[in-house]
């Protein structure tokens, strides 16, 4: 059908649901949050393209110049997420989205697409195993064992910055990066600080509120980092209990 996807414009982006995020009728306010945000960033060409239906189902990508990541290159994509889920599973939507992607990028002349990925697959980032099917190769890495995943069109490869890959602060404290790409990311600050305060636990929430700022971040970034005692962790979106155990497993 030719009406099966749409891509979320300065038009329909209030009326739009983000099928990332819907599960019920309940208010969920990172959804708006989320909102806010696109609004500014598909002015600068990011595109959230999904399915149209009520289900989890979409592509969310941006030229890498104006990405919110300390990635560096020329002339590529950088996909922040695609993600299928429930029964949007197993029925090639994925490989249309991703097809969609790459014709996009081949369209507007860009020298490549890239992803952020890890040795071990992380539970807040698109399947690396995935993207690897359709050529996508290592073009950079950290010490820690992230991936900077690159499908290159003419040969250039773009490039972790130099403050990426450091991936260690001063501070000693849990401190935790976060902006509002990801709508479950407001929730989770909430929880966190709430259980820091309970717990008399010092915590830095460090919001990246720009594009200068995302870029020169000292640790990977899809949209969350965590630090504790001055060593980067993940960037795995963590609960309270979570956040527990790395408390507890770094005494």
């Amino acid at each position: 059908m030719i009406d099966e996807y749409l891509n979320l414009t300065p038009e329909n982006i209030a009326s739009e649901h983000l099928c990332c995020i819907i599960r019920n009728r309940k208010p969920y306010p990172g959804v708006e949050a989320k909102r806010e945000w696109l609004k500014e960033r598909i002015q600068e060409g990011h595109v959230f393209r999904k399915r149209n239906v009520k289900g989890c189902c979409f592509i969310e990508y941006a030229p890498l110049e104006t990405a919110w990541v300390p990635v560096i290159g020329k002339q590529y994509i950088y996909i922040y997420c695609l993600w299928t889920n429930g029964d949007q599973r197993g029925k090639g939507y994925g490989k249309e989205l991703m097809e969609y992607c790459i014709a996009d990028a081949k369209a507007k002349g860009k020298s490549g697409i890239c992803m952020l990925g890890a040795l071990k697959q992380k539970n807040w980032l698109s399947s690396q195993a995935f993207a690897k099917k359709y050529g996508f190769k290592t073009a950079d890495t950290t010490k820690d064992g992230y991936e900077l995943l690159a499908l290159s069109f003419d040969g250039t490869l773009p490039q972790f910055a130099s403050s990426a890959k450091r991936q260690q602060i001063s501070d000693r404290q849990l401190t935790i990066y976060y902006s509002m790409q990801c709508p479950f990311v407001l929730q989770k600050v909430a929880e966190i600080q709430k259980y820091c305060s309970e717990k008399n636990i010092p915590c830095a929430l460090i919001h990246v509120n720009s594009l200068a700022m995302a870029k020169s971040l000292p640790c990977v970034f899809n949209n969350w980092g965590i630090f504790y005692r001055d060593k980067f962790e993940t960037v795995n979106l963590l609960d309270t209990v979570s956040i527990d155990k790395l408390l507890n497993r770094a005494e």
